[in-house]
C-alpha cells in the first residue's frame, strides 16, 4: 500500500487571507493523522505566504507520524531545519512569483551547492529527499548527491489528465521511479495529484509514498478533513 503524506499548506493559506489565527494548520495536521495520514508535509517558503515558523515548530511537537519539511536549499532554511529537526527535508526549487512549485530541482546543474546542503541536513540526522522531474539524469544526479530519496514531480502528468498525453507522462514517471529504486533511493511522488488521477500511479510499485495537498484540502473544505483524508486512503488501499 502506498503511504499518504498530507500537505496542510492551504489550511494556512485560508488563515493568511485574513491574517488571523484560524483555521490552524496544526489542528489540521492532527486531524489528518487521526484520519489515517502516514505523514504531514509543510512547505516553509521564503515569503511565508502560508506556513510560518511557528507552524513548523508546533507541528513538529504534535505530529506523531513523519514530518516532511519542503524547503529551498538556502542558508536560512537549513538553519531552521537543523533547529526544528523534521524527520525529512525535501529540497524544492522556489520562485517568489510562482503560485505553486513549477518543476523539479536541477540537480545536475546545482550539484555543488546542493551537496553542501544535503551534507548539512544529513549531518543533523534529517533524511533528505530531492524534488525532481521524471528525468533519468536528474535521478542519477540525486544518487550522486547521496540523497536518501527522491520525490518525482507528477505535475506534467496531472496537467495532461484526462484528455492529454497523460499515458506518456506516466511512462516517464514509471521509468524514473524504477531507476531511482535500482539506485537504492526511496521513491516518493507528488504534485497535482487528486482523487481522479491517482489510480494509474498505483500500478507503479516503486512508489512508497505520495504527497497530496491541494486536492485533499479542497475536498476537506466541503466534507471535512477526516472524510477527505479517509477517502484518499481508501483509494490508495
Amino acid at each position: 500500500m502506498i503511504k499518504l503524506g498530507v500537505n496542510v499548506d492551504h489550511i494556512a493559506t485560508i488563515r493568511q487571507a485574513r491574517q488571523g489565527v484560524e483555521p490552524d494548520p496544526v489542528q489540521a495536521a492532527v486531524l489528518a493523522e487521526l484520519a489515517g495520514a502516514d505523514g504531514i508535509t509543510i512547505h516553509l517558503r521564503e515569503d511565508r505566504r502560508h506556513i510560518n515558523d511557528r507552524d513548523v515548530r508546533v507541528i513538529k511537537e504534535v505530529a506523531r507520524t513523519k514530518l516532511n519539511l519542503e524547503m529551498a536549499a538556502t542558508d536560512e532554511m537549513v538553519k531552521i531545519a537543523l533547529s526544528t529537526k523534521p524527520d525529512q527535508a525535501t529540497l524544492v526549487p522556489e520562485k517568489r512569483q510562482e503560485l505553486t512549485t513549477e518543476g523539479g530541482l536541477d540537480c545536475v546543474g546545482l550539484m555543488s551547492a546542493l551537496q553542501t546542503v544535503v551534507n548539512l541536513l544529513q549531518g543533523g540526522e534529517i533524511e533528505v529527499s530531492l524534488f525532481i522531474d521524471p528525468d533519468l539524469e536528474q535521478v542519477k544526479a540525486a544518487s550522486r548527491l547521496r540523497a536518501d530519496g527522491v520525490e518525482i514531480h507528477t505535475g506534467s502528468y496531472a496537467n495532461a489528465w484526462p484528455d492529454g498525453d497523460w499515458a506518456d507522462e506516466l511512462d516517464k514517471i514509471r521509468n524514473a521511479c524504477n531507476y531511482a529504486a535500482k539506485l537504492k533511493l526511496k521513491v516518493y511522488a507528488g504534485h497535482g495529484l487528486n482523487y481522479r488521477n491517482i489510480k494509474p500511479l498505483l500500478a507503479i510499485k516503486d512508489i512508497s509514498e505520495v504527497n497530496i495537498g491541494h486536492s485533499i484540502i479542497a475536498r476537506a473544505s466541503l466534507v471535512g478533513i477526516s472524510r477527505a483524508v479517509g477517502e484518499m486512503k481508501s483509494l490508495l488501499g
